[in-house]
């Protein structure tokens, strides 16, 4: 058992440095914080700019997509919008009639249509940068609601020409939707609130994050353009551009609001993708990294940012190798200096940024430990997500559905793009079990549980439940739905026995 306790060791001290990392950019952070902020002045000619809008399937969101991207605040003559949509669905029409009712107001604005995926969105970006005619290319998915003064507060940064992209920060549509949706506002704000303006204020690596940023066409070009070798083609870019010798700035006080996944199930497979991707990215270009001329404090920093979705598969099997460690005789709670740095940091960093968020932040307080049981249990489902991606066995972009969550308004459980309850709730059961199991076993041998454990089990079962919960109200919903369609066609047809189609 000695290979076990080795093994354990290692595993628990290199989780643990993720937690020092993330105490390290919340201390940068209180640092930079500090720096005064000045305006930018307006460049003396406003510079070109193509706002490309990647969509597959967003019958919900596509229209209010394109209607704010017309609505931006900037010189007509200076902007063109690329709707850039690989849909099957009724969203082709829609958005199809959407540009062409803007066209008439005399908007310059194009629909690409795209009959092959080929590439996913990195693809589409790919094609449509052949047809953008913007010095400067803005993107914005689909979930996304840009401001109207968008532009005009992003684009004066790119007066350094070492500036190659610039990242706003993202804000939420439907934060109070749930408490699920409030709790990835939470993460989502530790990471623009703090980790970026970390990154970006100590001159260390920080990416773009897909939508609500802003490119610089000659870096994209630069860089090797669109690849879509990783499924984070925006990750797998940033960290090209910096590593050719552009900046990538991050501008904390513009923001754009986004929608955040109402379903567990869509979550899963946000993170899924997010957890695939960033792990490619890592195998491809780590090694470019560390052989790079940046300052090694800078490589580091950079190699643990790529690897960051490695803290779930580390849980995971130390969670598996809790059960044969114990059962040599050693004492779980002699590693609980290492588990408490690995705990402290990202609790610390989110506190900091609600913090920061200004009145009202004490009322997140609460959530804290669901935060926390929520990263937790979602360890098996990255865990075999970046399996898959290691081996090859990806399933190719699998789209996050959206559904037009306003607020606390909105119902997704009735829409076509909601998820099955995934497949995974069992074995997350199990391992809550597991956790249990060798917590009981722990207390009956030194009168001590560790704390770990309870949050192991804690969150397998918070997650697996959340699922079940979810696809019981969702089916329930879709039996009422069916109820009502066949008690309004019994009305209308009193005559007749055949039940509504659907």
């Amino acid at each position: 058992m000695l290979l076990v306790t080795i093994l354990y060791q290692a595993l628990t001290i290199w989780l643990a440095l993720y937690g020092l990392n993330s105490l390290v950019l919340t201390s940068i952070y209180l640092w930079v914080r500090q720096r005064p902020r000045c305006p930018l002045p307006p460049p003396d000619v406003w510079p070109s700019v193509s706002v490309q809008l990647p969509i597959y399937n967003e019958l919900h969101v596509a229209e209010r997509l394109i209607a704010a991207a017309a609505s931006l605040d900037y010189p007509r003559e200076r902007l063109q919008i690329q709707v850039l949509d690989d849909s099957t669905d009724e969203t082709a029409t829609l958005a199809r009639l959407a540009v062409a009712r803007w066209a008439r107001k005399g908007l310059d604005i194009r629909y690409e249509h795209r009959i092959q995926r080929v590439g996913f969105k990195a693809g589409a970006l790919a094609e449509g940068m052949r047809h953008a005619t913007g010095e400067l290319l803005a993107i914005f998915d689909a979930d996304f609601v840009p401001p109207s003064g968008f532009l005009r507060r992003i684009v004066p940064y790119f007066g350094s020409p070492q500036v190659g992209c610039v990242q706003a920060r993202w804000s939420h549509t439907n934060r109070d939707y749930s408490v699920l949706t409030r709790l990835q506002a939470i993460g989502i704000d530790g990471h623009f609130v703090v980790e970026q303006r970390a990154r970006s204020g100590a001159g260390l690596f920080l990416n773009f994050n897909g939508s609500a940023g802003v490119w610089r066409r000659e870096c994209i070009e630069d860089a090797g353009g669109w690849q879509a070798d990783t499924l984070a083609e925006d990750l797998d870019l940033s960290y090209r551009a910096q590593l050719a010798g552009w900046r990538i700035v991050y501008a904390a006080e513009v923001a754009a609001p986004g929608e955040l996944p109402p379903q567990m199930d869509a979550l899963r497979r946000q993170q899924a993708r997010w957890a695939q991707g960033s792990i490619r990215v890592a195998i491809k270009l780590v090694p470019a990294l560390l052989a790079s001329d940046a300052a090694w404090p800078v490589k580091l920093e950079g190699a643990l940012h790529l690897t960051g979705y490695l803290i779930h598969p580390l849980l995971l099997v130390i969670l598996l190798l809790s059960f044969p460690f114990v059962l040599a005789g050693a004492r779980l709670s002699s590693l609980m200096p290492y588990f408490a740095l690995a705990a402290v940091g990202p609790p610390l960093l989110y506190l900091v940024a609600q913090v920061e968020r200004g009145p009202g932040w004490w009322r997140e307080l609460p959530l804290a430990p669901l935060l926390l049981l929520l990263g937790t249990g979602l360890a098996l489902n990255n865990s075999l997500a970046m399996a898959r991606a290691v081996v090859g066995r990806t399933e190719g972009f699998q789209r996050t559905p959206k559904f037009d969550i306003r607020g606390q308004r909105g119902d997704w459980q009735v829409s076509a793009y909601a998820l099955r309850c995934s497949n995974l709730v069992g074995w997350e059961l199990l391992l809550a079990a597991l956790a249990m199991g060798v917590a009981a076993l722990e207390w009956s041998r030194t009168g001590v549980a560790p704390f770990w454990l309870a949050i192991y089990a804690a969150g397998y079962a918070f997650v697996a439940l959340a699922s079940l919960l979810q696809a019981w109200r969702e089916s329930g919903k879709h039996r009422w739905a069916w109820l009502s369609r066949r008690a309004r066609h019994m009305v209308a047809h009193p005559h007749s026995g055949r039940p509504p189609l659907g």
